[in-house]
């Protein structure tokens, strides 16, 4: 619903600085379309880049009345809340911005549209996006996406938030540069606020989870031919206890191929000291044995490479665990987000 020309302004509201503006700092490092103001009242004043390193010129204003000189057509909320609620400042700009005609975009799991207090604010033509929602029409998936002639490639993580999303964006983007027709499938809002397509998968019931993922991959790679690749935003990790995202995604995806995101130097999975994150090429062996289960095409997808996220890291420091990865592994290992994403599609797709 959110088209690539649309001016949006950013709600970010104290998440300027924080990983709970985690959904408004990924559409400032990767939308393409205009962003042309970021609300954050804490933040008022000083430069995006220096609060935020993101290197794009875009003004950070204490509230959505200031931002309405900028000329926004659509508010996004940028901010995901403890709990999925709109916070009594966040949700006072989403009331300003919807008497001012604008747009609202939300990925939280309280829905705008649902609200008796804001949701008759909005006037034709304007809308609200609640996109964490169920897909309508939703059947079990039947490995269906095995049929598409293009590749799909679908990241998997040693554990959540390891970034997975933006490798599969920085690969997008290199294999554009590449001259290889690419599409991004998010499975997460912010993935989809920046593609315009995908499904939320934490809105859809587990027995259907994979039937969404199903649709939108078929959807998305209709008209990709065989040199054609689909990037599939991964979720969550096989490895942890409260993750369910990664099996319907092997399954609904139908991957030709795979790729290991995994943080370089983690060896226990975030607030579980007492859950290690298997050795790699164990976890490898895993994901390739579920990825073998349930094909019609008889097809074993590998693990080709593992991204390694070094954004931790100093330079040398970064290129030491990159090459300790690739012995431990024996498989192409490169940081995406840090040039390596050329690379890694090399790895991916060699006989292209």
């Amino acid at each position: 619903m959110l088209k690539a020309e649309q001016r949006v302004v950013l709600l970010q509201h104290g998440g300027l600085a924080d990983l709970s503006g985690k959904t408004g700092l990924t559409l400032l490092r990767y939308r393409r379309g205009p962003v042309v103001a970021v609300v954050d009242p804490d933040q008022a004043g000083r430069s995006l880049r220096e609060v935020s390193g993101i290197d794009r010129d875009v003004p950070v204003v204490a509230s959505l009345v200031e931002a309405l000189a900028y000329g926004p057509e659509v508010a996004v909320v940028g901010l995901a809340p403890s709990g999925g609620r709109l916070p009594p400042p966040l949700r006072a700009d989403v009331a300003a911005a919807l008497r001012a005609g604008l747009s609202v975009a939300s990925g939280l799991h309280s829905r705008i549209g649902d609200d008796p207090e804001l949701a008759p604010l909005c006037r034709d033509p304007a809308w609200i996006w609640d996109l964490r929602r169920e897909p309508e029409g939703l059947v079990v998936a039947a490995a269906r996406a095995a049929a598409l002639p293009c590749r799909r490639l679908l990241a998997v993580g040693s554990d959540m938030a390891v970034g997975k999303m933006s490798t599969c964006l920085e690969l997008a983007a290199a294999a554009e540069q590449m001259g290889i027709p690419a599409r991004f499938v998010g499975t997460g809002q912010a993935g989809i606020l920046i593609s315009g397509q995908g499904v939320a998968l934490d809105a859809v019931r587990v027995d259907y989870a994979a039937g969404a993922v199903e649709a939108a991959v078929l959807e998305a790679g209709a008209d990709l031919g065989p040199e054609g690749l689909l990037l599939v935003e991964g979720q969550g990790s096989l490895a942890h206890p409260g993750s369910t995202a990664t099996l319907p995604l092997i399954r609904g995806s139908q991957p030709t191929e795979l790729l290991l995101v995994h943080r370089a130097g983690q060896t226990h999975l975030k607030g579980l000291a007492d859950l290690p994150i298997p050795p790699l090429p164990e976890l490898i062996a895993a994901v390739e044995a579920v990825a073998a289960l349930g094909r019609s095409d008889g097809q074993r997808p590998k693990v080709k490479a593992v991204a390694l996220n070094t954004g931790h890291l100093d330079d040398a420091a970064a290129a030491q665990a990159i090459s300790a990865v690739t012995t431990e592994t024996g498989l192409p290992c490169a940081d995406a987000v840090r040039g390596g994403a050329g690379q890694l599609l090399e790895a991916l797709l060699p006989s292209r």
